[in-house]
């Protein structure tokens, strides 16, 4: 890449305005619900994340309803902005690398814990530079659907000399 080049992607960066909590348009790029899920295959699997461009996080929580006001003064230190309801959720602008999700992650689930909560998970959500293909914010609110039971699906594909234990066992 030229000098010319890298020129012109840094006043085009810079053109691009930064993403607020609650700009219109935000899409759900990337996110995860299950904490063995590491933070940096999340990213890497995500096909619409701009990985230099910001990005709002936003961590998924469930805090008494007594807490939420604690929770918010504490976030409020470090520039996150918390919305209440029966899931609560804590947002923030920033640039998304592995190690800052897996921080912040870390974070709200020991804050979730200490308040009597629990962490539910995170996505990333950004302004899509051609046409959506994320889901939109509207439906990225909702809490993850349980895992489906995939027990039986292959059981076919097994060795005919071994029998899958019976259910309930």
């Amino acid at each position: 890449m030229g000098l010319l080049s890298r020129l012109r992607e840094r006043r085009r960066r810079k053109a691009e305005p930064v993403p607020e909590v609650d700009s219109p348009g935000l899409v759900v790029v990337a996110g995860s619900f299950d904490f063995a899920d590491a933070d940096s295959a999340v990213l890497a699997r995500s096909t619409n994340l701009r990985p230099d461009a910001p990005a709002v996080l936003r961590h998924h929580l469930t805090l008494p309803p007594d807490q939420v006001e604690r929770a918010r003064e504490l976030l409020a230190q470090d520039g996150w902005t918390l919305t209440g309801g029966a899931v609560a959720h804590a947002l923030r602008v920033q640039v998304l690398t592995a190690l800052s999700c897996a921080q912040e992650r870390s974070r709200m689930a020991s804050l979730a814990q200490r308040l009597g909560g629990d962490w539910i998970g995170w996505d990333a959500l950004q302004v899509p530079q051609g046409p959506a293909q994320a889901s939109p914010l509207a439906s990225a609110n909702l809490a993850p659907d349980p895992p489906e039971d995939h027990a039986d699906e292959h059981a076919d594909d097994q060795d005919p000399g071994v029998q899958p234990p019976p259910r309930g066992a």
